[in-house]
């Protein structure tokens, strides 16, 4: 007899859970049997992970929304804190990331950082390819939809190479904050910050040298 798909979903609306609980149970393949528990926000979702080491019973794939309520402590602020604690204390466990975020920064830093086994953009989600991302993830991982593949596409065939204390850079600057602030939000000097926005502008070719041009051109060229 198989072993049971153990499954932890986190998402803090539980509408949203129960869809994609009834979907993933009515397309499995016959062979499979899937147990499919719930956290709708961080203390739920660390408790769970660490109840299925103790019982022995670790989680398979762990589903997990970006957009979470913080932990009572505050040490968890986001599914991408969920994500890092779970690569320490589920190795084995396939990552699901699920998120109605679909910037670039955003997107590049999770894959780079987690290296998710799935990651899905809530709005290119459909309930086929919702069935269609588990069975590839449980057999030929990595899984990630077209808004993330075209978005990775963009990076991998730009001209532009940036690392990613740039990507802050013009992240940070395109939710407005000043440039006397960035060295607050990075481990940069304010002139190791000015050097590096000098450089942006040099490789985006910002011939007015204002701020907003360069996250302008950023934004069209898909690095925000």
């Amino acid at each position: 007899m198989n072993q049971p798909i153990r499954i932890l979903m986190t998402d803090d609306h539980p509408m949203i859970i129960e869809g994609y609980q009834n979907t993933l149970l009515s397309t499995k393949k016959p062979e499979q049997e899937l147990h499919i528990d719930t956290a709708n926000n961080c203390d739920e979702s660390i408790e769970a992970m660490e109840r299925s080491i103790r019982l022995k019973e670790q989680y398979d794939v762990l589903f997990i929304d970006i957009k979470m309520p913080p932990s009572l402590d505050g040490k968890f602020t986001s599914g991408e804190d969920l994500a890092r604690h779970a690569r320490k204390i589920l190795p084995d466990a396939k990552i699901v990331i699920l998120t109605m975020f679909n910037e670039t920064y955003r997107i590049h830093n999770i894959v780079e950082e987690i290296k998710p086994e799935g990651f899905l953009i809530k709005s290119d989600l459909t309930s086929s390819e919702l069935a269609s991302a588990f069975q590839a993830i449980l057999n030929h991982p990595p899984f990630y939809s077209g808004t993330v593949n075209r978005y990775l596409k963009q990076t991998i065939t730009s001209d532009i190479y940036l690392d990613d204390k740039n990507r802050r850079i013009l992240y940070l600057l395109s939710q407005g904050v000043k440039t006397k602030n960035l060295a607050e939000h990075i481990t940069l000097s304010l002139s190791g910050v000015e050097k590096r926005k000098k450089h942006l502008k040099i490789l985006f070719n910002i011939e007015d040298g204002q701020d907003e041009t360069l996250v302008k051109e950023a934004r069209k060229l898909g690095f925000i």
